[in-house]
């Protein structure tokens, strides 16, 4: 229950990605949402997921066992926080090079192969970082996994929970992180938990 209420809280207050109204989102009083430095939590196993990636490839955090993953939740034209979180997700995998991230697409619709290629082209991600797609109905049962919320908002724009989850070699989740994760705080990170 901690934990839900822990991605809970990140999530309401990170939810207005991409809207210009985040104040109607109601955010939860307990616990307080991790600091972007990164919240350690008890160790739970990570549920598992299989969806296509930009390459065509299944990808899931059960093929990283053996590495630190990430997981995050964006979309392609997101105008403000999605860039910046894969920004700095991509420059802590250039420090860290047993770091893989998996971004899981909150808009199925224009989450496109050819979209997410472009995406991940322009931010200068390497081939450690995969984007999943995959129909709607796969995608809101990851993230019912993930406790994740993605609704549809004004011209283009979608209104979802956005944090990352650093997963451990072992496949299990323990750390969440805010929408203002810097590179040095998952490397910061991985060198504490290491």
């Amino acid at each position: 229950m901690k934990k839900l209420l822990l991605i809970l809280a990140a999530g309401a207050l990170c939810a207005g990605c991409g809207s210009s109204s985040p104040a109607s989102v109601t955010t939860p009083t307990h616990p307080p949402a991790p600091q972007n430095d990164g919240a350690i939590i008890q160790a739970a196993p990570a549920p598992a997921f299989s969806l296509r990636d930009q390459s065509g490839r299944l990808v899931g955090p059960q093929q990283d066992r053996g590495h630190w993953t990430i997981v995050t939740f964006l979309y392609t034209h997101c105008p403000d926080v999605c860039p910046l979180v894969t920004n700095q997700l991509a420059a802590a995998q250039r420090v860290s090079p047993d770091l893989r991230v998996i971004a899981v697409s909150v808009d199925p619709k224009r989450d496109t192969p050819a979209a997410v290629k472009h995406f991940l082209a322009i931010h200068h991600t390497g081939p450690r970082f995969r984007y999943v797609v995959g129909s709607t109905a796969a995608l809101e049962h990851v993230w019912a996994l993930y406790h994740v919320a993605s609704v549809a908002g004004p011209n283009g724009t979608v209104t979802h929970s956005t944090y990352e989850i650093l997963i451990d070699p072992k496949g299990r989740e323990r750390v969440f992180f805010d929408s203002k994760v810097a590179a040095h705080d998952v490397t910061s990170m991985l060198k504490r938990l290491a």
